[in-house]
């Protein structure tokens, strides 16, 4: 999907060249990126800011709405449509900052720059997000109407879903959302509001916030005398600028003291809230500068090596182990299991970190990450959970990889947490790692939650290992273990998300969020174990948090983490409470879908007796039309077993490709598109009246055969349609 996305983007480019925009220019012509710029034409064509697109399945529609050209008229079509980027006439950034958490609205105008005045066409917003980002809205106003998105309850959407358009709207990657607006006239100005959250990294003590706002030189407008505003609401003043910001904006600051340090916010529940509870977080600091004694570790690695993980997957989860050994200090001990239908280990016993046993480890890993088939997750679990069943003195963790989903994942859940009950004071934390869209990234979730571990996730297999080493980095360098707030036992009704408190470890800091009844107490503790396993204690800092939307900051966490318990559990008012509370926050969640509400004004001098009515200014009353478009559903889901019975690859919106005969057909039907977007239609008139008769006779016959080509596909796909035959 995002390389199909990427083409139709060069091809708008292609096609931008027809638009005449006069003499006074300030900027040249769009300029494509030459191969040696890019390693791709995905990634030199994807949006790296937000980004509004004319959607043109016609090129004859493609002109200057205020200047005229009258070129010749374009024959074909663009299958699937060319995007034009849209000129940019002002942009604003507004951030706020609380706790890990960043809000982020973007409000701009653009205008249809592209297309002539008495046509219209459909235009395509796409909102790039940054780390582990959540779309919470978009909304646009044009002439005499407007569109916002809106969540409702995922049964009142089902009839909708029926009749919702591929292109409507949804994830293009896990990062890009994308939202289409129908029919806008040419010529017209756009004022777009989108909002997402996303969460701050955090790295030795910094916060740092990167949000992508990389403009491409071509959405800039041509006409020097449009005047070109852009505003950063942080520590950017407003003014006039000649160009759009061409780097991410960034910003970082410092958050954390040479030691362990905390503090808890409390704040009333909000008036319309669906849960009047108090509210209450509390979070801890690493320590800057700190040293304290490190946690001896016992780790198994346990790599699902089912055929689907054939490839890059499987290579870069070798590369991210490999690394993860090298980090590992003498005392650690380590084990790896592999599992398919089978179970491997790489030791009978747990391995003393060495050099020797390092490089032993990654051979035997180079040779047995041989996929096979089958899925079969229990037994490797259970094998790790036995193996650091005697720990002492240590931390022992198991690292759970897989890109797959099985039927007895409940079963699992409820096996190891029998398990984990009976492993001692310290049982085995598992950190769980979920690759593509067809594992259950809720049963994953679940594991993590029950022992204390932590849950990564990627939907494609662009940044495996990427996001695998910082899964390994975050639950490796633990400083505090069994964290627990004194006052809570003493509280009514109290619910913490997540119910077991993770450990705290230098390269992040802990957030925890949570609802109550009765008064908090005045002095709070937190107390947990250090690397030697002596007591640690730390008073944190009560203050009430006016002006700090809590609810917001923590919604995405607060809603995976119900949904990962309403799925194991099967509970229906878990399931309620989360479509509650997405639709509240505006955090799409799987019990949610996302629509999106068109309203437009009609002006009647006479009354009417249907719809919303007001005044306008000359005394018409003006009556509201209002229309529902459903949007794709996009959320992730609960696993898909039949895609991993069959062994199909991860990856993220990967579509069945084409079998020849499709790709025969579909570059004769563009082939009139691909000519155009060669050479300009001025250049094809002076070339064929060069021509002699008998080479105009034989490009008529040519054209006419491609022609019919693409209408006997087009009559076959109807004739199917209908229910008929080819």
């Amino acid at each position: 999907m995002a390389e199909d996305f990427a083409r139709a983007v060069e091809d708008g480019l292609k096609l931008a060249k027809r638009i005449y925009l006069g003499n006074d220019r300030a900027v040249a012509a769009p300029r494509l990126a030459a191969p040696m710029e890019r390693t791709s034409t995905a990634q030199a064509y994807l949006p790296s800011s937000p980004m509004v697109y004319a959607v043109i399945p016609d090129p004859g529609i493609v002109d200057n709405p205020d200047l005229p050209s009258y070129q010749p008229h374009v024959h074909g079509r663009c299958d699937p449509p060319a995007l034009i980027p849209l000129q940019m006439n002002a942009i604003e950034l507004d951030i706020d900052c609380y706790l890990d958490r960043a809000l982020v609205t973007v409000t701009g105008t653009w205008r249809v720059h592209c297309v002539m005045g008495s046509k219209r066409c459909d235009c395509r917003i796409a909102v790039p997000m940054g780390e582990h980002g959540s779309i919470l809205g978009v909304e646009v106003e044009i002439t005499r109407k407007s569109y916002a998105t809106q969540l409702i309850a995922a049964q009142d959407g089902n009839e909708l879903e029926k009749t919702t358009q591929p292109q409507s709207g949804g994830f293009l990657k896990p990062n890009i959302f994308t939202l289409t607006v129908p029919q806008v006239d040419g010529g017209t100005n756009l004022s777009i509001k989108m909002s997402w959250s996303q969460k701050l990294t955090y790295n030795e003590g910094e916060f740092f916030l990167d949000i992508p706002f990389n403009f491409p030189e071509y959405v800039t407008p041509a006409v020097k005398k449009i005047s070109k505003r852009e505003k950063i609401y942080l520590s950017v003043d407003a003014g006039d600028v000649l160009k759009w910001s061409n780097t991410d904006f960034s910003f970082s600051f410092t958050a954390s003291s040479s030691n362990i340090v905390g503090g808890l916010f409390l704040q009333s529940a909000p008036v319309h809230d669906v849960d009047q509870r108090d509210v209450f977080s509390f979070y801890l600091f690493p320590g800057k500068e700190q040293k304290p004694k490190a946690f001896k570790r016992e780790v198994v690695f346990v790599v699902d090596v089912s055929k689907s993980m054939a490839g890059k997957p499987l290579e870069d989860v070798n590369n991210a182990i490999s690394t993860a050994l090298s980090k590992l200090s003498p005392g650690d001990s380590f084990n790896i299991i592999t599992f398919s239908d089978d179970t491997s280990l790489f030791s009978t016993s747990m391995e003393l970190v060495t050099s020797d046993s390092v490089e032993r480890g990654i051979e035997w890993m180079n040779k047995n990450f041989a996929v096979s088939d089958g899925t079969n997750m229990l037994p490797p679990l259970e094998k790790a959970v036995e193996m650091l069943s005697n720990t002492r003195g240590s931390v022992p963790m198991i690292f759970f990889v897989t890109d797959g989903s099985v039927e007895d994942e409940r079963h699992i859940c409820n096996v190891m947490k029998k398990s984990l009950a009976s492993s001692g004071s310290v049982p085995p934390r598992i950190h769980t790692f979920g690759l593509g869209v067809f594992c259950n990234h809720y049963f994953l979730q679940t594991l993590a939650n029950l022992s204390r571990g932590q849950h990564e996730s990627v939907y494609n297999t662009d940044h495996i290992e990427e996001r695998l080493d910082k899964l390994f980095t975050r639950a490796l360098s633990t400083v505090l273990l069994n964290i627990t707030i004194e006052p809570l036992q003493v509280l009514d009704e109290v619910e913490v998300y997540p119910s077991k408190i993770p450990d705290l470890t230098s390269s992040s800091p802990l957030m925890i969020y949570g609802r109550y009844r009765g008064k908090f107490p005045e002095n709070v503790k937190a107390n947990g174990l250090l690397g030697d396993f002596s007591s640690f204690s730390v008073e944190l800092t009560v203050q009430r948090a006016k002006d700090m939307p809590l609810d917001k900051v923590f919604a995405k966490n607060v809603i995976d983490l119900l949904t990962a318990e309403a799925w194991f559990l099967e509970d229906k008012q878990l399931k309620e409470k989360v479509t509650k509370l997405s639709i509240q926050t505006g955090v799409p969640s799987e019990y949610t879908r996302m629509i999106q509400l068109e309203n437009t004004e009609e002006a009647s001098k006479q009354s009417d007796t249907g719809g919303k009515k007001k005044i306008a200014s000359n005394g018409e009353k003006q009556k509201m039309i209002s229309r529902t478009i459903p949007i794709q559903n996009f959320s992730i889901g609960f696993g898909d077993i039949t895609a991993t019975r069959e062994n199909v690859p991860p990856g993220y919106g990967e579509q069945r490709a084409p079998d020849a005969a499709e790709k025969f057909v579909k570059a004769a039907s563009s082939c009139c598109v691909s000519l155009c977007n060669k050479c300009c239609c001025m250049c094809c008139v002076q070339c064929c009246t060069k021509l002699n008769d008998q080479c105009v006779l034989v490009f008529t016959q040519l054209f006419t055969a491609l022609a019919c080509i693409a209408c006997f596909e087009c009559c076959t796909n109807v004739c199917c349609a209908c229910g008929g035959e080819r």
